[in-house]
């Protein structure tokens, strides 16, 4: 008799899109979360800091919840944890030494509670609700990294994580093969895994090989080196602060994030710091400029951070100069080009040397590529195939590899955000979606910011907006005097003057007709939107303000 068909993986986030990821597995009306991440915004959101996974459908099932997983330490998998976890109370969550550590720091950030945390290792085996987790280690660009292997009554499921087929990590831990093959031989139902690479033949490059681009950086250097990268990214950190000791500079860093992170890599025994490298940012104007290499965030060209501001000439504590070298130990992340750019010109503009990924090997994926992928289907040979992390062409991709190597395609779902994947020991089958809809951190508001919102904004941005104020007398509805007129976001000259005074006379003419205050601002509303078409060819938004005296 087959199992009954209640095995369930449903994807939250990060299939479709680079970010955002988040699944869950449920069976028996249990429910265990793997990872919640962030994602940056496209360069049309206005305004809005972070997107996060849509959390409704988990927040209606939150006493179901039996675990949070964290695979790794990158805020892509992180970054959405302080706004689920206050809603899960004492929900356990389980990571390694290094992951809770960067998790607690984010937390602290954002003054909030400590969740109810397990340390895990590799290797461990822990029962959480009706599943047995066993965790092994993947090679990744960030220490302590682990994929999954999900025991459930309906079959075994095992989830990558972001993983590479790195021989000669930064840290020295390898992806674990054999206990990949003992997993193969065991028999695995379902295989979600890490797809970012799938346009990429071959193998990805050892985080290694990008330690002679950045020695070659340092002895070139006249002036100070600044090195960009991700706050999480304690193995480029580690790169850092080996090359700077052996050409005799000190190692500072800037920006909150980078600095609690370290501080914390450090306390934990992750990050190795010979004595007398490290000095603080007060210390380092009193170091010759040779002496001095610093590293810090802005790899993606973050408004806030600290590279940006140094590129912009806004930075409180550091003055870019001609002979200071910057690295930006990044490749931006899709949406963010604009700004990476934008960086790079304003790095150039201060004299910087500039390295960067277009012209330099300053960065290597922490991801597989395709040859990596397809061994990673041999060794684990499953049932059923889901390619996850990725944007939707290179779940496509990825699908296609596991064609190559010969799964069939019948046996391949390529899902979306809210698919739910149903599951027995025989068949896999989509049943249906979960609500799901994009969700928009915006300062301190939380979904506060919708697609009319940003759309609104964006109005505002293109064409400028006009504010019509007339008063009038709330008996007669006689105009008491000349409409007053503000704009902002058209332009400021002569033929603007002529505009200006067109609209006020427009607007006095309108509101003589009378009416009450609801009829006279619809009635300015929709006819100075003609009048300010017909004149400059643009739709400003036009707000009237009709004061009832």
């Amino acid at each position: 008799m087959s199992q009954p068909l209640n095995l369930r993986v449903i994807p939250m986030g990060g299939v479709g899109e680079i970010g955002k990821n988040m699944t869950l597995v449920e069976y028996d009306e249990r429910i265990l979360i793997i990872d919640a991440g962030l994602m940056f915004p496209e360069n049309d959101m206005l305004g809005v800091d972070i997107l996060i996974p849509d959390m409704s459908y988990v927040l209606e099932h939150r006493e179901q919840v039996c675990g949070v997983i964290v695979t790794h330490g990158h805020e892509d998998h992180t970054g959405a944890l302080p706004y689920l976890l206050p809603h899960l109370d004492q929900v356990p969550v389980y990571a390694t030494r290094l992951t809770r550590g960067l998790v607690e720091v984010k937390l602290k950030e954002h003054k909030t509670a400590q969740p109810n945390f397990c340390t895990i290792a590799a290797g461990d085996k822990l029962d959480i609700g009706p599943f047995q987790v066993e965790f092994f280690h993947v090679s990744h660009s960030i220490p302590d990294g682990v994929g999954l292997a999900i025991r459930t009554p309906a079959g075994l499921i095992v989830h990558t994580g972001d993983f590479k087929l790195d021989h000669s990590p930064v840290d020295g831990q390898r992806t674990d093969f054999a206990k990949l093959a003992d997993l193969g031989r065991e028999g695995v139902l379902l295989l979600l895994s890490d797809s970012t690479n799938a346009e990429t033949p071959g193998y990805t490059p050892s985080e290694q090989e990008i330690a002679s681009t950045l020695e070659q950086a340092f002895m070139g250097a006249q002036g100070r080196v600044i090195v960009a990268t991700f706050a999480s990214n304690i193995s480029r950190v580690q790169q850092v602060v080996d090359i700077a000791a052996r050409h005799d500079r000190f190692v500072s860093v800037i920006g909150r994030s980078m600095v609690n992170n370290v501080r914390m890599a450090q306390e934990l025994g992750y990050l190795h710091v010979p004595n007398g490298v490290m000095v603080g940012a007060e210390e380092i104007n009193y170091l010759p400029s040779n002496k001095i290499a610093l590293v810090c965030t802005g790899s993606q060209g973050e408004p806030t951070s600290a590279l940006v501001r140094m590129a912009s000439g806004d930075s409180r504590s550091i003055t870019l100069k001609a002979g200071d070298t910057v690295i930006i130990s990044a490749t931006p992340i899709p949406g963010n080009e604009e700004l990476v750019n934008r960086t790079v010109n304003n790095l150039f503009r201060r004299g910087a040397t500039v390295y960067y990924d277009e012209l330099f090997d300053v960065h290597v994926s922490g991801h597989a590529s395709q040859e990596e992928q397809k061994m990673m289907l041999n060794l684990i040979r499953p049932q059923f195939f889901a390619p996850v992390h990725g944007e939707y062409r290179h779940l496509v991709l990825h699908a296609r590899l596991a064609e190559q190597v010969g799964l069939p395609k019948e046996r391949i779902f390529i899902l979306d955000s809210g698919d739910i994947l149903q599951l027995n020991c025989l068949s896999a089958s989509l049943a249906g979606r979960v609500a799901q809809d994009r969700v928009f951190v915006d300062g301190l508001g939380v979904g506060d910011v919708d697609d009319a919102v940003l759309e609104e904004r964006r109005l505002l941005s293109r064409n400028g907006f006009l504010v019509v104020a007339v008063a009038v007398d709330v008996y007669t509805g006689q105009v008491l005097a000349p409409p007053r007129i503000v704009s902002r976001g058209l332009a400021y000259n002569q033929e603007a003057e002529a505009l200006l005074r067109g609209i006020e006379e427009q607007a006095g003419k309108l509101a003589a007709e009378g009416g009450n205050a609801a009829a006279i601002s619809s009635r300015l509303k929709a006819s100075l939107a003609s009048y300010v078409y017909d004149q400059i060819g643009r739709r400003p938004v036009i707000q009237p303000l009709v004061i009832e005296i």
